[in-house]
């Protein structure tokens, strides 16, 4: 889809009639085209099943059984359309229902065109950055001699645009509706970490990419392990849960070697992160810094959901997740890039796991010193 030349045509459902014709024509003054008004869950559905619209703004309280959030995860089953909920308002337990139908965000009621505007340029240019994931991760999949030299150019023409979208979110951020009494935008946070998560999987793709084609190599330097391990704990403290307790804990004098900082960090975010997410419940998350056998010793502790045995052994390949993750996100490569970065350091990692008990990835790296 050509953003700049394709018109964009956007379906609207809202029960208030008098509404909808005032959001119809504000979209149609901005220039773009309704393909639609409907104010009932099976109405928006049969409508977006035939006209497949490029955007819809759904209201979440409509006619009919089933509400807006309802409608749209049932149409995200069917169709690859975002959605963007209107409101008059949203409580966490609404958000968080909205979330999880994969929607890019929910505009407050009474419209502004500026903020309808923006929102909307920058949820379809976030939805064509996700159609060309979707299709930079499947050639990811596939075995191809140009694959290497492929995804690394695909990581410059994405990462551009991410960068761009990050910026359009940062500026409707600092627009003047923002500083208006009652006028809240949560989805500009939603917007941008989106974006950081897109951001996020272009690195791994590129990781994986370059170590498949033994184009990373190790940047030995001495390093405070001790101190880098509570850095990066402290990076982590903002996706924690008030339900979870992270912790690091070591034995040992602040520790000195020769390692790689930057594939370091990458290595204990993805375990200590992974070990967040996959507590969905909370819990004790710890990083145990041990030194023993001229080795450094990290262990990434949880009490999260545990993994299977079948899982287990497919545990380090790419785009494998377990069966038992649930809504729980993630896109296979972590693991497999960590192992990477063990093989290159010359080290071990294992991995202890209970179904429902929790689990404890144990790496051991030699000094280098």
């Amino acid at each position: 889809m050509d953003l700049k030349f394709k018109a964009i045509n956007i379906l609207i459902v809202e029960d208030e009639l008098l509404i909808a014709k005032n959001l119809s024509l504000k979209l149609e003054k901005l220039g773009y085209q309704i393909v639609g008004i409907v104010s009932s869950g099976a109405d928006a559905i049969d409508r977006a099943v035939e006209m497949k619209p490029d955007l819809i703004l759904m209201d979440i309280v409509i006619k009919g059984e089933i509400d807006g959030i309802e409608t749209a995860a049932i149409i995200n089953q069917k169709l690859d359309i975002p959605i963007i909920y209107t409101t008059a308002y949203a409580d966490d337990e609404t958000l968080q229902r909205a979330e999880n139908t994969g929607s890019y965000g929910y505009l407050l009621k009474p419209f502004k065109e500026r903020e309808l505007h923006a929102t909307i340029k920058i949820v379809l240019s976030k939805h064509q950055e996700a159609v060309n994931m979707q299709t930079l991760l499947a050639l990811a999949a596939t075995k191809s001699d140009n694959r290497s030299r492929f995804i690394s150019m695909a990581y410059h023409d994405l990462n551009t645009p991410l960068t761009t979208i990050q910026l359009s979110a940062e500026m409707l951020e600092d627009c003047e509706f923002m500083n208006l009494p009652g006028t809240k935008n949560k989805n500009i946070d939603r917007i941008k970490k989106a974006v950081s998560n897109m951001s996020g999987l272009l690195e791994d793709i590129l990781m994986i990419s370059k170590a498949e084609s033994g184009k990373v190599s190790l940047n030995l330097n001495q390093i405070n392990v001790t101190d880098f391990c509570a850095s990066v704990l402290e990076e982590l403290q903002p996706i924690l849960s008030d339900k979870h307790l992270l912790t690091f804990a070591t034995k040992t004098e602040p520790v000195h070697a020769n390692l790689d900082a930057k594939l370091l960090h990458h290595l204990l975010t993805n375990l200590v992160s992974n070990a967040i997410k996959y507590s969905p419940n909370g819990g004790n998350v710890t990083l145990e810094l041990i030194c023993e056998n001229e080795q450094i010793i990290f262990a990434v502790r949880d009490e999260g959901i545990g993994m299977t045995a079948e899982y287990e052994r497919k545990l380090f390949q790419q785009f494998e997740r377990g069966e038992n993750v649930g809504k729980i996100k993630g896109s296979g490569l972590g693991l497999c890039i960590v192992k990477h970065i063990v093989d290159l350091h010359g080290g071990t990692i294992s991995v202890e796991t209970a179904i429902g008990k929790g689990t404890t990835f144990i790496v051991a790296l030699p000094f280098f010193s």
